[in-house]
């Protein structure tokens, strides 16, 4: 069962996640530690897309490791 939009955007929210920008349904989430902006676009209760959740999930796993790298 793919994850809600809400979801993500609360995962990268807690994982340290800004909204730098955005019109209509799509958000440009962007960290300090990261190069790479995700684009999440979809309303809050639509199901994500499985590339969307892919790249989620990347940039998580990318962000924790760079967090075990400087530790």
């Amino acid at each position: 069962m793919p994850k809600k939009i809400r979801e993500l955007k609360s995962l990268l929210s807690k994982a340290g996640f800004t909204v730098e920008s955005g019109k209509g349904s799509h958000s440009k989430w962007k960290h300090p530690k990261l190069e790479q902006a995700i684009i999440i676009c979809g309303n809050d209760g639509s199901d994500a897309k499985p590339y969307l959740e892919k790249q989620v999930k990347n940039s998580l796993a990318m962000l924790q490791k760079l967090d075990q790298e400087d530790s």
